[in-house]
């Protein structure tokens, strides 16, 4: 019988962990490193973030001040990967303390540098199937037929 995370009983036979290799993830005495993933622009300041990540451990009560580190993990077309990681002395520990990165560099990305926060672009199509920043190249004279499709666009555009 194993006691898992949530403190539920998982039973299984001896079996089963002489075939497979497992990990302890003893819920306290066993200190683990816990990774957390953000997809940010590429304009985002990753000396920056990685600065205010030890801040943020440095501030944490789950932190237990031996790994600390933020790596550029991946690219792609529109948007970079970085991996953060900290240590914690349990497994609940380091859930809580990536839990907390999370929440607090989103809300330092979010004040500090927006400019970092992924954007995802649409392009509204027209009935012909045209896209529609199109359908707007000049400015429409009162009372053409133009003039409502050129209100439309305007209004559902969002910055």
């Amino acid at each position: 019988m194993v006691r898992i995370w949530d403190l539920r009983r998982l039973i299984l036979p001896l079996s089963y962990f002489i075939e497979k290799p497992f990990q302890n993830w003893t819920r306290e005495g066993s200190a683990l490193i816990g990774a957390a993933f953000f997809y940010l622009d590429y304009r985002a300041p990753v000396g920056v973030i990685r600065e205010k990540l030890k801040e943020i451990c440095r501030n944490s009560k789950d932190w237990n001040g031996q790994t600390v580190a933020l790596q550029v993990t991946d690219t792609k077309e529109n948007s970079i990967e970085l991996r953060a990681i900290m240590s914690a002395n349990s497994a609940g520990q380091a859930f809580n303390l990536r839990c907390e990165v999370r929440e607090q560099m989103i809300d330092f990305l979010q004040r500090e540098h927006p400019e970092a926060l992924p954007r995802q672009r649409s392009v509204s199509l027209r009935e012909d199937g045209a896209p529609a920043a199109q359908a707007v190249s000049a400015p429409a004279a009162e009372g053409s037929a133009a003039q409502p499709a050129a209100r439309r666009i305007g209004a559902s555009r969002r910055e």
